[in-house]
């Protein structure tokens, strides 16, 4: 004899739940800690600011990699929010789909770009 203790729920949809709002946080948390590192290397920089000098704190590999790490995670953040935005708000199921696809393509282009200014490709 099988009890039943109340009905099962079913959740579609933006994929509520503890991961998006994990995500969100950690990207937030990651785009935070980056620009304190930035505004540090500014802060700790001896002389005017300049092309030379943004250009000097961004030369180094490891501040590429980082770099990109953040625009990623940026990018993450933004598909998160702006799905959940259009699952949320936007009801007619072909409007919501296009303007899924059209954010993905706009990330999409800006990763690329993003790669192209990192490394002058």
């Amino acid at each position: 004899m099988s009890v039943n203790y109340g009905s099962k729920r079913i959740v579609t949809g933006a994929h509520y739940g503890l991961r998006d709002w994990l995500s969100q946080r950690v990207t937030a948390g990651l785009m935070a800690l980056f620009a304190l590192i930035v505004l540090a290397q500014v802060i700790f920089s001896s002389g005017p600011i300049g092309y030379d000098k943004w250009a000097g704190i961004f030369a180094a590999q490891w501040m590429k990699i980082l770099t990109f790490i953040v625009i990623a995670s940026l990018l993450y953040h933004v598909w998160v929010g702006m799905r959940d935005v259009w699952m949320d708000y936007v009801k007619p199921v072909w409007m919501r789909l296009l303007l899924q696809v059209f954010t993905i393509a706009w990330l999409t282009g800006c990763a690329g770009w993003a790669i192209q200014v990192l490394w002058r490709l």
